[in-house]
């Protein structure tokens, strides 16, 4: 199934996707285009990024595959829904999108083997991992700077359950921005694949139920500014777009909005 979640009236409100109708909890039926502000679909713990996972894009950035995968923490306060707005920094020169399959665990583990891996896994949903590259000094090593601004973190606009997705190792990945293609990639692809991640991370650390793993981005980058519509799409998962607005000239009105648009 697909979930999502979104305000409606002024509450938070999630159902199941059937076509272009939204069932919540109530029974209440919904159509997608009459939604007031679409919210993360899901509500992570931890958030575990992961740089240069693609060769391709490892090869873009002028970069050696790593050796082991390359980890960094990107915020919950950066996470906001479909539709809502990324705001352009002050600061800023060069802010790019990054499409990224989501994994979301289901269930504690720590030292969770490769065969095990997927279940552990609840679902899949999109992120758009939108860095600042004027903030980055290490490639290997992400700073929070780079990834961790309010609105950086756009995800959704569902969330599928794993049973859903067939082969989560084959899915086309696409980023149009303003309708021009910029980006374009297969999970197929990826150096270390989703169980190859569960293990080494299960390996230090505890994952918890909710805890969701960013896979990491293929070749495509590009700058984006504002007034510009960034939409990524992934097999099976739908399409998440967001516009980018100038915060750098309307940093009160990207406060409030933020505050609405993370429920």
């Amino acid at each position: 199934m697909k979930h999502a979640r979104f305000l409606h009236e002024g509450r938070i409100v999630t159902g199941i996707v059937e076509g272009e109708l939204i069932v919540d909890e109530a029974g209440r039926e919904h159509h997608v285009d009459a939604i007031d502000v679409w919210l993360p679909p899901v509500v992570p713990n931890n958030m575990i990024g992961l740089a240069l996972n693609y060769a391709d894009h490892a090869e873009e950035l002028g970069l050696e595959k790593p050796k082991e995968p390359v980890l960094f923490i990107k915020p919950n306060s950066s996470l906001i829904g479909h539709q809502a707005p990324v705001y352009y920094p002050d600061g800023a020169t060069y802010m790019h999108y990054e499409n990224e399959l989501a994994v979301v665990i289901g269930k504690k583990g720590r030292n969770i083997k490769h065969v095990h891996a997927f279940d552990y896994v609840s679902g899949y949903t999109i992120i758009n991992d939108v860095t600042v590259r004027d903030f980055v000094n290490n490639f290997y090593r992400p700073p929070v700077r780079a990834k961790g601004h309010d609105t950086f973190g756009p995800l959704g606009p569902y969330f599928v359950d794993k049973e859903d997705i067939s082969d989560v190792g084959n899915l086309e990945l696409r980023t149009y921005v303003n309708g021009e293609l910029r980006q374009q990639g297969n999970t197929k692809d990826l150096i270390y694949t989703i169980p190859d991640l569960i293990e080494f991370i299960s390996s230090f650390m505890t994952l918890q139920a909710g805890d969701m793993i960013l896979t990491g981005t293929p070749k495509g980058i590009s700058p984006v500014n504002p007034g510009d519509t960034m939409r990524l799409e992934i097999d099976g998962l739908g399409t998440l777009e967001n516009p980018i607005l100038d915060g750098r000239t309307d940093q009160a009105a990207g406060r409030k909005d933020y505050e609405t648009i993370q429920g």
